[in-house]
């Protein structure tokens, strides 16, 4: 039985040029003696995967609001997700999701889990995430730190989980937003396990470095950040950036782990079927 094994790429940007896809393929790309991808225009070209010959799915990060959409792409989004769950309820060769910050929420959405609401302003820079629950042994987050480090960027939230969903679905909260004891906000849930192969982040672990120091190179960009956090803030982000246990690690650390473990699943059920 062939052993190879394919990724398909949501993008979810919306056709807009971001470095976060730059990223998710540069670790794909690691990985790239085992894996071939495919990109698929998600909300610009409402371009969709078989998922008969797809194996392992990760759907990015975007713009806007999670909680709108054409009527087109969104409801075939969902309809995706709902075929790649009934997938797994019924074939010993499992499919693999990561769902990326807008796709998180979108899905959270879909499944009832949680609230998304807008943000009273935007999340936007280094912060520290925290596991929680079986996120603290969790192999996602196998080598990091509690609390580790974050690139966060988001106008909208997932608050307010529904547990009664939560547990029928079988799911758990994996990662909170970083504890805030001056503000009377409720922490956002920056993670949720919602199956064995289905996860999802709120926050942008393909991000590294290099990506987001070529936003500073904007002058507006930067003017932006120090108007919204601070000069004081926006110094110790950029010390936060070099130092290799903050987001170097995070990059080099979730998804990584999550395409190391899907390839072994994948592997492991290809060698047993082709017995």
């Amino acid at each position: 039985m062939n052993s190879h094994i394919r990724i398909a790429v949501l993008d979810m940007y919306n056709g807009e040029p971001n470095q976060g896809m730059r990223c998710i393929i540069d670790i794909i790309n690691r990985f790239n003696q085992m894996v071939s991808f495919q990109i698929f225009d998600i909300r610009g070209k409402k371009e969709f995967p078989d998922i008969t010959k797809f194996d392992i799915y990760i759907s990015t990060g975007g713009p806007g609001n999670p909680l709108e959409g054409d009527g087109v792409w969104d409801k075939k989004y969902f309809e995706l997700i709902d075929a790649l769950w009934n997938w797994n309820k019924e074939n010993e060769m499992k499919k693999h999701v990561l769902f990326i910050c807008h796709s998180f929420q979108m899905a959270c959405k879909h499944f009832g889990l949680a609230e998304i609401n807008k943000r009273k302003d935007t999340s936007f820079g280094i912060m520290t995430t925290h596991k929680v629950n079986e996120g603290l042994t969790d192999i996602l987050f196998e080598g990091l730190q509690n609390p580790f480090y974050t690139i966060d960027s988001r106008d909208f939230q997932v608050v307010q989980p529904h547990h009664k969903n939560i547990k029928k679905l079988g799911a758990q909260i994996i990662a909170l937003e970083k504890i805030r004891d001056h503000v009377q906000y409720e922490r956002a849930i920056m993670g949720i396990r919602f199956s064995k192969e289905f996860v999802g982040v709120q926050f942008h672990p393909e991000a590294d470095p290099l990506s987001f120091l070529s936003h500073m190179r904007n002058r507006a960009f930067r003017e932006k950040i120090i108007k919204m956090k601070g000069r004081i803030k926006f110094l110790k982000m950029l010390e936060n950036l070099v130092e290799e246990d903050k987001i170097y690690l995070t990059n080099e650390t979730i998804i990584p782990n999550f395409l190391r473990t899907s390839i072994n699943d994948l592997l492991k059920h290809k060698k047993t079927l082709s017995n």
